[in-house]
C-alpha cells in the first residue's frame, strides 16, 4: 500500500534513521517540519519533504497542518492479567502502604492466583481487548510482560497467551519474561522458589522464547539484589537482554550493578521506575547506555511519587516513558496520559516527553526501526487532532489521535471493551 500524507507538522523528522535513543539535550532538540509531506510505500517511510509526488494509486490524507508524529511505544506494561484489585485499592486509599499489602499476600499475589486459575484462551482474549484500546490511544508498539504466573507452568502459560493475543493485532507486541516479579507466597520455601525459577523456569523460557528480555522486580518483599544478580547473569549467558524494575520504593543497589556490567560491555537494556533513586545514582545511570524508564501513571494512582526525569536528562541520560498498565498500581492504557503526567511531575519538557514516548521507548525494547520519521523507518504514524504538539501534554483525559497508520496501513481505531 502506498500512502501520501500532505501538509503536516511533522515531529522527529530526521534525514536518516537515528539508530539509537536520544540522550540529554537531544531529547528536546529534534527536528520539526512544517507544511511537510510524508510518502509511505510498502510499510516503510519512503520520503519526507515538501511537494512530494505520490506513487500511482497511492491513497492521500490532507493533514491540514495537524501534527504527524511517530506512533507511541509503550515499553513497560503488564497488560496480560485476570481478576481485579478493587478491594486492594480501597485499602490503599485508607492509608495502607503497598508493601504492607504485598507482605500480607495481596498485591501481585492476588493477580497471580487469578492468572493461574484463568484459561489460556481467556487470558489471550482479555489481552487482545486491552491491546485494541491501547492502539486506539496511539500505542502502535506495546511491550507485555509475564510475571503473574511465577511457576514454570504458569509463566509459560502467560507467555503463550501473550503470543496468542498478539495474533492478528495490527500493531507490534513485544514479549518480556518477568521471571523475578515476586516471591511466591504460596511456596513453602522462598529460597527454593528462587532456585527453581533460575534452574527450571529460565531454561524453559530460553528454549521456547530465545532472546526474549528477562526482567525482575528488585525490591523489599520481592526479589533481592543478590538473587536478581544471579538470575540476570545466567540469563545473559543464555543470550537474553536484561531489564529490571528498580528503586520504586527503596534503592537497593541495582544501578551500581549496571555500572559494573556496563564497564564490561553488558549494560542492562533499561532500568524502570526510579522513584527512589538518589541524584548521584541518576548521574551514574546517565553515564551508561541503559535507558531509564519513567512510569508516572504509577505515581498518580499509587502514592504521588515520581522519578526525577529532569535530573536524568540533564545528566545526559536517555529517558523513556510508559504506562505500566497493570491492575494494581497503574490501571491506565493511555500514553497521552503518561505524557501529560511526565511533563507535570517527572519535570520533562513536552519535546522530551514525546521523545521518551516514541524513539526512546522503542530503543528500550531494542527496536531501532521506529519512533522517528525518516526514510527507511517503519511507517507507524499518528495524525493528531492538534496543530501544536504541546496540546499532547496540556490536555489530559481525552484521546488526541485522529488517524493511526501501522506498518503503512491506515487502521480503524476501535475502543474495544476490555471488561470480562
Amino acid at each position: 500500500m502506498s500512502l501520501l500524507i500532505r501538509n503536516a507538522r511533522v515531529l522527529l523528522a530526521f534525514e536518516s534513521p537515528p539508530g539509537c535513543a536520544l540522550r540529554g539535550r537531544a531529547m528536546g532538540d529534534w527536528p520539526v517540519l512544517m507544511g511537510a509531506d510524508v510518502l509511505v510505500e510498502g510499510g516503510t517511510i519512503s520520503k519526507v519533504g515538501r511537494g512530494l509526488k505520490p506513487f500511482r494509486g497511492a491513497a492521500e490524507i490532507d493533514a491540514a497542518g495537524r501534527v504527524l508524529m511517530p506512533g507511541f511505544t509503550d515499553c513497560h506494561t503488564h497488560a496480560c492479567w485476570a481478576g481485579d484489585r478493587l478491594d486492594e485499592w480501597d485499602q490503599k486509599r485508607a492509608g495502607t502502604p503497598y508493601l504492607d499489602i504485598l507482605a500480607r499476600g495481596g498485591g501481585i499475589m492476588s493477580t497471580v492466583r487469578a492468572v493461574r486459575a484463568a484459561a489460556p484462551a481467556l487470558l489471550a482474549a482479555m489481552l487482545r481487548a486491552r491491546l485494541e484500546r491501547m492502539l486506539a490511544l496511539g500505542s502502535t508498539t506495546i511491550e507485555v510482560k509475564s510475571g503473574y504466573g511465577l511457576s514454570k507452568a504458569a509463566e509459560m502459560k502467560m507467555l503463550n497467551a501473550i503470543a496468542q493475543g498478539a495474533v492478528g493485532f495490527a500493531g507490534t507486541v513485544v514479549l518480556t519474561a518477568l521471571l523475578g516479579h515476586a516471591i511466591d507466597a504460596d511456596a513453602p520455601d522462598g529460597e527454593a522458589f528462587v532456585r527453581e525459577t533460575i534452574d527450571s523456569t529460565l531454561p524453559a523460557v530460553s528454549a521456547k522464547f530465545p532472546g526474549i528480555a528477562v526482567d525482575a522486580y528488585c525490591e523489599q518483599g520481592a526479589w533481592g539484589l543478590d538473587d536478581c544478580r544471579v538470575l540476570f547473569e545466567i540469563a545473559m549467558q543464555r543470550g537474553h537482554p536484561i531489564r529490571v524494575h528498580a528503586d520504586q520504593f527503596n534503592s537497593l543497589g541495582m544501578i551500581a550493578i549496571n555500572t559494573e556490567w556496563s564497564a564490561r560491555g553488558h549494560a542492562m537494556r533499561s532500568i524502570d521506575h526510579l522513584e527512589a533513586t538518589p541524584p548521584a545514582d541518576l548521574g551514574a545511570l546517565a553515564a551508561t547506555p541503559t535507558i531509564g524508564v519513567l512510569l508516572p501513571c504509577t505515581g498518580f494512582h499509587t502514592d504521588g511519587r515520581y522519578a526525577d526525569g529532569r535530573a536524568l536528562v540533564d545528566a545526559g541520560g536517555a529517558a523513556a516513558l510508559a504506562t505500566n498498565n497493570n491492575p494494581g498500581t497503574s490501571p491506565c492504557p493511555s500514553m497521552p496520559m503518561a505524557i501529560a503526567l511526565a511533563v507535570r511531575f517527572n519535570k520533562l519538557s513536552v519535546n522530551e516527553a514525546i521523545a521518551a514516548a516514541t524513539i526512546n521507548g522503542a530503543a528500550a525494547l531494542g527496536l531501532h526501526d521506529r519512533g522517528a520519521i525518516a526514510p527507511g523507518m517503519r511507517a507507524d504514524l499518528l495524525l493528531l487532532e492538534h496543530r501544536d504538539e504541546r496540546m499532547l501534554a496540556y490536555e489530559f483525559g481525552d484521546n488526541p489521535v485522529r488517524e493511526a497508520i501501522v506498518g503503512g496501513r491506515l487502521v480503524r481505531l476501535s475502543r474495544a471493551n476490555a471488561s470480562f
